[in-house]
């Protein structure tokens, strides 16, 4: 046996043993003529004495040692002097004084520190590149197991309700589920290619089809995406669940709690309601221009177009007489706002599709009217601008922002805006957790790029309505069983009741500008499977990886990763993507053409 104890076990309990200990050379300290070591294991911390009077070659080999080293040592455990102990650790009453070392493993000097007392800020490349010490980390261990927990935690919660952990494959098929596939080239079959599943969806509700009424998975996921803070490229995990003979209550009612205890017990912030506030989307996209809204500040939108439509500002009119709206965002305290601040807000707009950024600053009420500073007063005339000032309740010290655009621009730039404004005015505590379900997805949309009609969310959600409303509906107002869980200004996962009718599949399918002949050769199996009886069904799957960002504030969702990729979606430490040799290519039947 190698140790009899870890490093982070021993108390005052342990007084007098005769203990071996293994681990990493964290710390050391010379005290006249005492040598200190801090010996560090993923457990804790044991403090170690080397006293040349006792001991003296133990105390010549301890004053080789070097930080990372990997050693054994042998030693009787006694109590600290008063002066030594740390009541921090759980280990602090005590030290080990150490009778022999033996060095397992030598380390070259680091490339960057590890000690947290001692550590500086690290270029994250280079982090990652040795991530293997980055991990050494007291802080990344403890996101890693506490990471553990909160998975054996969700297995636990879905058995006790009857649901059945089932692995679905990774070597799938391409489908149009929003994102780019990672193609896998086939050996055997040259031409053809396999995908790795942006998520299990088709595997899920063929489960259904075949009896498993209650399925669920941490089930990891690839897309193609560019990277950001709260995405990480390549590959990612989610709580992914399903099951038959429910309606879209059923399935907020599994979820809803699951997320409560999560955060209840993961986490030690304050769920600001429950049960979880319910919008529809409509009211999200108007109300806070987002279907992901940050709900811990109260900034709202308000639709003005009725107001100002005959008004004497070109920019609103021509929005309005060209089918367009007008929306004001009002911020408490806005007035305070630099130039610096509002032109930043201004591109933050534009970036999102707008044209730019009108406003009015409201300052001193004064004779029943306030004092307005905007080069659009004077357009909009005084008398509509204090009409403008009353409906969206604005006071001294605040500020209007206004959009006017084709409806989304609006709701976008604003909802953009507004998000801005609440880091501006520290308006998000993180302290809070904003859960919101937002309900009654859009079935399609409009697709500009292609010019033609698309879906908006999954493809295979049932329209409310059925076979009916895609028979005689406009298919820009047919609404999904389709459903989003946001907390904080994030989007946590999306779900939906499926379409499990055939008929109905090939008429969704074709108003999205699919034929009959396309539908069966990407989706054969779930039509054949459709037509020998399946129950209705519905799932949802919580992006795991964003909820913890999210429950313990940090800085990126790459932190949740023992091995993550970077900014780039480059693996540094593994160096991939990477090249493959020419035998390797002509087995696959492919030729790199660039």
């Amino acid at each position: 046996m190698i140790r009899t104890h870890t490093c982070g076990q021993l108390t005052e309990k342990d007084i007098g043993k005769t203990v071996k200990l293994a681990g990493w050379v964290y710390r050391r300290r010379d005290h006249g003529g005492l040598i200190f070591i801090d010996l560090r294991d993923r457990y804790g911390v044991t403090q170690l004495t080397f006293n040349p009077q006792t001991n003296k070659s133990a105390w010549e080999q301890a004053d080789l040692l070097r930080s990372e080293w990997v050693i054994k040592i042998y030693g009787k455990v006694i109590s600290r002097s008063k002066e030594r102990i740390n009541e921090k650790l759980k280990t602090g009453k005590i030290e080990v004084e150490c009778d022999k070392i033996k060095v397992l493993s030598k380390s070259k000097p680091l490339p960057f520190e590890i000690d947290e007392e001692k550590k500086t800020k690290t270029n994250e490349n280079l982090r990652l590149k040795y991530r293997f010490l980055d991990l050494r980390r007291k802080k990344l261990q403890n996101i890693l197991i506490k990471r553990d927990k909160v998975i054996q935690y969700i297995r636990h919660y879905f058995e006790s309700l009857n649901f059945v952990e089932i692995q679905t494959p990774i070597l799938a098929n391409s489908s149009p589920e929003g994102a780019r596939d990672y193609l896998i080239p086939s050996r055997l079959y040259n031409g053809k290619f396999y995908a790795l599943p942006q998520a299990p969806q088709q595997f899920k509700q063929l489960l259904m089809a075949a009896g498993f009424d209650r399925y669920f998975q941490i089930a990891p996921c690839f897309r193609d995406e560019d990277p950001r803070a709260d995405r990480h490229p390549g590959d990612f995990y989610q709580i992914d669940m399903e099951m038959s003979f429910c309606e879209q209550e059923d399935i907020l009612n599994i979820i809803e709690p699951l997320m409560i205890e999560l955060s209840e017990k993961f986490s030690n912030k304050e769920i600001i309601k429950k049960p979880f506030q319910r919008i529809t989307w409509l009211q999200a996209m108007n109300k806070y221009g987002s279907d992901k809204p940050d709900l811990r500040f109260d900034l709202e939108i308000k639709q003005i177009t009725e107001m100002v439509k005959n008004c004497g500002f070109a920019v609103f009119a021509n929005a309005i007489k060209q089918g367009g709206v007008v929306h004001a965002l009002k911020v408490d305290n806005g007035a305070k706002f630099t130039r610096a601040q509002i032109d930043n807000l201004t591109e933050i707009a534009k970036d999102n599709g707008a044209k730019g950024l009108a406003y009015i600053v409201v300052k001193n009420f004064k004779d029943k009217e306030y004092e307005l500073q905007s080069p659009i007063v004077k357009f909009l005339g005084n008398k509509l601008a204090q009409q403008i000032v009353d409906e969206v309740k604005a006071k001294s010290g605040d500020i209007i922002f206004f959009g006017a655009d084709e409806w989304s621009i609006v709701c976008q730039a604003l909802g953009a805006v507004r998000n801005k404004c609440g880091d501006l005015l520290n308006l998000k505590d993180k302290n809070k957790l904003s859960w919101v379900w937002i309900v009654d997805f859009p079935m399609y949309e409009y697709n500009q790029e292609k010019e033609r009609i698309d879906f908006s969310h999954n493809p295979f959600s049932m329209p409310q309505g059925g076979l009916k409303a895609l028979e005689t509906k406009n298919p820009l107002d047919i609404l999904a069983y389709q459903f989003d869980l946001a907390c904080n200004g994030y989007e946590v996962s999306s779900g939906a009741i499926r379409n499990h009718r055939v008929d109905i599949m090939y008429k969704a399918f074709t108003i999205a500008g699919y034929s009959k002949k396309e539908v069966d050769k990407k989706f054969g199996h779930m039509i054949r499977a459709f037509q020998y009886g399946t129950p209705p069904h519905g799932g949802f799957a919580p992006g795991l990886d964003r909820i913890l960002m999210i429950l313990w504030d940090l800085p990126s969702i790459r932190d949740n990763y023992a091995f993550p990729k970077d900014g780039q979606a480059r693996d540094v430490m593994m160096n991939t993507p990477s090249e493959i040799n020419e035998k390797q290519l002509k087995d696959l039947g492919l030729k790199i053409l660039n």
